[in-house]
């Protein structure tokens, strides 16, 4: 077997399998987005369950370019994140997941530090894009917080993956008026968030 050894062969080569092998039809502008999560996943599956609001890319890119924060419910997000065309736009990825003050706090209230995070995400003015990738608690708490009108996000990516509560916690954010990008059901996770914020970046650079 020939083996591609070249970065750049190699996604091409398999944004050209996923191309020839999807089943799904997918409207031209939200291809790049779904295509990057299939490339990431391997799963096909995402092209019927991946959710993208009319308004989530405009807004979600309108934001990046105003040089916008932006908060991350794990580390992992915040780490894979493309550092390089977040710098080109002056925006920042945070986190608060593993900050002391969210743990001392968690433990006091008896509560997830993903709904502490959130709380505390939520009370930052300059932060206009959320990215949920593991907790439905922390988008949970955002949802409630959008629609008493405590926050009003550019762009929401609710992907929390899990058994209890990932799929509710979806919905919830559905029926608000915040532009999203959602997995529905049981699936998504970090891995999942993180290619469609990188897909949204790249799909900046052209």
């Amino acid at each position: 077997m020939l083996m591609i050894t070249d970065p750049a062969l190699i996604e091409k080569t398999s944004f050209e399998i996923i191309h020839s092998e999807i089943k799904t039809d997918i409207p031209d502008e939200y291809k790049p987005v779904i295509y990057r999560v299939i490339h990431t996943t391997a799963d096909f599956e995402y092209a019927e369950l991946t959710e993208i609001h009319c308004d989530a890319l405009r807004r979600g890119m309108d934001a990046l370019r105003s040089g916008c924060r932006i908060y991350s419910d794990t580390n992992m997000i915040q780490a894979g994140v493309n550092k390089k065309l977040l710098l080109q736009n002056k925006c920042e990825v945070y986190t608060y997941i593993a900050d002391s003050q969210t743990a001392e706090e968690a433990a006091t209230r008896g509560v997830t530090r993903s709904i502490i995070g959130m709380e505390r995400a939520c009370r930052d003015s300059g932060t206009k894009i959320f990215i949920i990738g593991n907790a439905p608690t922390a988008l949970s708490v955002l949802t409630s917080q959008i629609k008493t009108g405590l926050v009003s996000p550019e762009l929401v990516i609710g992907v929390p993956v899990g058994f209890v509560g990932a799929a509710e916690s979806k919905e919830e954010l559905q029926e608000t008026d915040a532009p999203y990008i959602i997995t529905r059901g049981r699936k998504g996770g970090s891995t999942v968030a993180v290619a469609i914020f990188n897909s949204i970046l790249l799909m900046m650079e052209k």
